[in-house]
């Protein structure tokens, strides 16, 4: 798996807003948008859609080992909470996640979970990632266009 590779590719639609298509032909286009005033919110911006990412990360890798530990899962809401700060340059940056796993499971379940919180947190890439650090490379490559006449 460590091998594993996924493309996406943004597509610029109008002012901020974007499509995201997938190399997965049997995923639906994906719209992400600024909020207002930038965009008009036509769909999550980068933060939230990260957000979601790791509380939906988070989410799978506890269900995964409930469902492995034979605790009858009824349900799970997951809450996350995104906070901004300002960096020494007085650039906004993600300052912290905040994430809420609410299962439920019977009550005569409750003591069997300790394991799974134990140990679930380790299983989320997405959550992990983001904690180490990823390694971003970005490389820009301007297409021609023809000049138009004004």
């Amino acid at each position: 798996m460590e091998d594993s590779r996924f493309d996406l590719t943004l597509t610029l639609e109008d002012q901020y807003r974007f499509s995201v298509g997938f190399d997965d032909e049997t995923l639906p286009e994906l719209i992400l948008d600024e909020p207002s005033p930038l965009g008009q919110g036509s769909g999550p911006n980068a933060a939230r859609l990260l957000g979601a990412a790791i509380g939906n990360c988070l989410g799978a890798s506890l269900v995964y080992c409930l469902r492995k530990a034979h605790i009858d899962l009824e349900g799970l809401r997951v809450g996350v909470s995104g906070s901004m700060t300002r960096n020494a340059k007085g650039r906004i940056r993600l300052g912290a996640f905040r994430v809420k796993l609410e299962p439920s499971i019977p009550v005569d379940q409750h003591d069997r979970i300790g394991r799974c919180l134990e140990i679930f947190e380790d299983f989320c890439m997405v959550t992990q990632s983001v904690r180490e650090g990823l390694d971003v490379s970005v490389a820009v490559e301007p297409c021609d266009v023809a000049v138009s006449a004004r």
